[in-house]
């Protein structure tokens, strides 16, 4: 009787343990799938607050349809193309929940039109340079280039960890638009001169295309600063209605084939030296985004900031090579004197600047703070390693 009822219980408790079995397994599985979804949500930056957090990391809700306005030429090299390459990896980022179209210079607003454009609503963002605001405000020059200024090395720094983001959003707020690092062309060229400069007397009456801070600068030298967009320098060059002009740097410059008109190029452009360019999005689509949406669009903001900037490196010394071996152009120097004095009106300019209004002073104070560290850091840093390079490897 002990043999035959054996059998049975151990038999029934098979069937017991393997329903336990499957039952904790299934429980485990589904406390996975919980943890799994919950961890795709964090990374995804969802709060699990919207309706658009339930279908996980591929789901970023409504479709967006952005427009994009740029001060540039279309496909422009460098600025139009990576505008271009902005746009398409806001779309891979969100996996086309984001669509973008690029409208380049005078296809939807002129070239100096971006900053009203999306402020008003008529368009989503803009990619332009901050200093084409300076009739909103001076303190917008800072957050582009303004001459005797600070590289790109220390724009980044800057901007990112040492308070000029804030006071950048803070700024743009005032005009709906919230603003973020899109790119940096680097230490720019002093210009192509149609006669020699040796002296400060040199610059008397003048007729330079400079904008921003730089162009002010230009002007307390005696010269007559003009703003241009970029499409129609070489226009006015070879027309003479300009006699000077800086742009942006050899690969840009012999793109554009300034190097036909005029052959002295100057260097340095202490005017730019490290021009940040920007993408400004309309504030109220930026506040209407989830935390995903706006994550990746920091992020693709931010990976061509740093593409931008070793692409202009790049290409600007192989160009620069085309320039002077196969063009005959003439790279000439600034001497130490008008170096000296174009530092010394630069600080004026800056200075005078500043006593603007409060949000100026502000962001001046911020900036010149940053700035001195640099110089500091850079001294010891950068610039001692460039000169000891310098001595082996001419």
């Amino acid at each position: 009787m002990r043999k035959k009822n054996l059998q049975p219980l151990s038999e029934k408790s098979g069937v017991k343990n393997h329903a336990l079995e499957e039952k904790s397994l299934s429980r485990r599985k589904l406390l996975g799938g919980v943890a799994l979804a919950g961890g795709a949500a964090l990374l995804s930056g969802c709060s699990g607050e919207k309706e658009d957090c339930a279908g996980g990391p591929a789901v970023l809700g409504k479709k967006r349809q952005l427009k994009m306005v740029t001060s540039w030429p279309k496909n422009f090299p460098g600025l139009g193309t990576g505008v271009e390459r902005l746009a398409r990896r806001i779309e891979a980022l969100s996996d086309g929940s984001i669509t973008v179209k690029v409208y380049a210079a005078g296809e939807l607003v002129g070239a100096l039109g971006g900053f009203d454009a999306v402020s008003q609503g008529k368009a989503d963002m803009y990619h332009a340079a901050e200093y084409y605001w300076q009739g909103k405000s001076p303190a917008f020059n800072f957050f582009a280039a303004v001459p005797m200024g600070m590289t790109a090395a220390e724009m980044n720094a800057w901007v990112r960890f040492g308070g000029g983001q804030e006071l950048w959003d803070e700024l743009s707020a005032s005009f709906g638009i919230k603003p973020f690092l899109a790119g940096n062309t680097g230490v720019q060229m002093g210009g192509w001169f149609k006669k020699d400069i040796s002296s400060v007397e040199d610059f008397q009456g003048l007729r330079i295309r400079m904008p921003g801070l730089g162009g002010e600068v230009m002007k307390r030298l005696g010269a007559t600063p003009v703003t241009k967009q970029g499409g129609e320098i070489f226009q006015a060059l070879s027309q003479g209605n300009i006699d000077a002009s800086e742009w942006i740097g050899p690969w840009n410059d012999l793109a554009f084939g300034f190097h036909t008109i005029v052959k002295n190029y100057y260097y340095p452009g202490i005017h730019e030296p490290g021009s940040s360019l920007s993408l400004g999005l309309n504030k109220d689509i930026w506040e209407d985004m989830t935390p995903r949406e706006q994550a990746i669009i920091s992020a693709a903001t931010a990976a061509e900031n740093d593409i931008m900037f070793a692409e202009f490196n790049a290409n600007n010394a192989r160009a620069l090579d085309t320039l002077v071996n196969e063009h005959g152009v003439k790279l000439k120097k600034f001497s130490d004197d008008i170096l000296t004095q174009l530092g010394r009106l630069s600080a004026e300019v800056l200075a005078d600047a500043a006593r603007t209004d409060d949000m100026t002073k502000r962001v001046f104070d911020s900036f010149s703070k940053a700035r001195h560290e640099g110089i500091r850091w850079g001294a010891i840093s950068e610039q001692a390693f460039a000169h000891a390079r310098s001595l082996v490897d001419n």
